[in-house]
């Protein structure tokens, strides 16, 4: 006889046979309203526009900040954080090394060296700690990413950044309205970085946006992503102060990200509800542990991040996702599959050629990307189960993910 609670890998009956939500969303009818305006008057690029300019100042009035730029990447928006912290080649900042190339790449094209600190096994965010133990007298900034919508500690890291003078970067791509006791990731540090990217709670497709409430820092954020000179027209003189690129937004994207700011709130806000349902009907499954989340704080589960310790659990992690698919929940396994720096872009540490600067610049014993460097980091990946999670789930959805990791949980396999 077939038990209802035998897991589908082993031939019982799965508890989905549809696919969850596309992940992808709908636009709306104001995205329309606004690319039928571009495309009536034929301008696309910011400098004539104003679609750009819009979503820089609303965007900055929903965070609650000073100053918003954009740029045509999450990529681009953290290079134009770094381009304005004015870095010498050889400087270090401090990163978190789960994450995507999109954050080191920035700090390797300044010409510094990315440095990279452990992880809090029950977040899988940066270790104050670990951090703190990394600063050497070329660091000059720390870097954490506030990973699946769920902040770092910030006291923590903030106390770290004033002890030894530093700056500090949030790296916010996959945590829009997240908050930190309260207030918003992004606004916590001396700059915050946000992705458009077309899987992120805000997106265009490609775009980022870079805020801050330091005038002295805007001054540079606001040029360097317009190659390093302000906004002209066909008509007037150029006038380019310092080094930058070459990352316009373009009112395209700047119209299809506007379309759906008022919305931005009310999906965060379901986000976090589903996420924090999940965490509490998963409670108490032997050898699960949901990502922490602090309390005063609110996650906005960009994903869904699950540790299954082997020790305890019935099955170990990478069977934990396998058996979800077949239960017919989307699942992954270690997310990046190992920390950031081990992969040969960086491991080898050439950026130019066959030649190893800037890390030749580097005093004292030259860095060892391998998995002693974040030993905690890669424990966690190997345990670490990923589960998308949309606002456009169901709550009968999120029930039905929480029974099919309760089948594989209790199982006697």
């Amino acid at each position: 006889m077939n038990s209802p609670n035998k897991p589908a890998l082993l031939g019982g009956t799965p508890v989905r046979t549809e696919p969850l939500h596309n992940p992808n969303r709908a636009l709306g009818p104001a995205a329309l309203e606004y690319l039928a305006d571009i495309c009536a008057t034929g301008q696309l690029t910011r400098v004539g526009g104003k679609y750009v300019d819009r979503l820089e100042a609303e965007f900055a009035d929903w965070l609650g900040v000073k100053f918003c730029t954009a740029s045509s990447s999450g990529t681009a928006a953290i290079h134009t954080a770094l381009g304005a912290l004015q870095l010498e080649p050889g400087d270090e900042v401090i990163c978190a090394p789960i994450t995507d190339m999109g954050t080191v790449i920035p700090v390797l094209a300044q010409n510094a060296i990315p440095v990279f600190a452990d992880i809090l096994p029950e977040t899988y965010n940066m270790d104050p700690v670990s951090a703190e133990q990394r600063v050497t007298a070329r660091t000059r900034a720390i870097m954490p990413v506030h990973l699946a919508g769920n902040p770092a500690d910030m006291a923590a890291l903030r106390d770290v950044a004033a002890r030894h003078g530093l700056l500090l970067v949030e790296d916010c791509a996959q945590a829009y309205g997240a908050l930190w006791q309260g207030e918003k990731v992004g606004t916590l540090g001396d700059i915050g970085c946000f992705s458009l990217q077309q899987s992120k709670h805000l997106i265009s497709g490609q775009g980022g946006l870079t805020v801050t409430n330091d005038p002295v820092l805007q001054e540079i954020l606001s040029i360097f992503p317009h190659k390093g000179g302000p906004h002209y027209s066909s008509l007037g003189a150029r006038n380019y102060l310092q080094f930058g690129y070459n990352y316009h937004l373009t009112e395209l994207q700047a119209a299809v990200a506007l379309s759906q700011l008022p919305g931005l709130e009310a999906l965060c806000a379901r986000r976090a509800f589903l996420g924090d349902r999940l965490n509490a009907k998963l409670a108490g499954l032997p050898g699960f542990y949901p990502q922490v989340v602090r309390e005063g704080d609110r996650c906005t589960y960009w994903m869904y991040v699950l540790r299954v310790v082997a020790e305890e659990a019935a099955v170990p992690a990478p069977k934990v996702a396998e058996a979800l698919r077949a239960e017919g929940v989307a699942c992954g396994y270690q997310y990046i599959g190992k920390p950031i720096f081990m992969y040969e872009a960086i491991r080898r540490q050439q950026v130019y050629g066959t030649s190893n600067y800037p890390f030749t610049l580097r005093d004292g014993e030259p860095l060892r990307y391998d998995e002693e460097y974040c030993p905690g980091c890669v424990e966690a990946l190997d345990e670490m189960v990923v589960i998308p999670i949309h606002e456009l789930y169901t709550d009968e959805d999120i029930d039905q993910i929480a029974e099919a990791c309760a089948k594989i949980a209790t199982w006697a396999w």
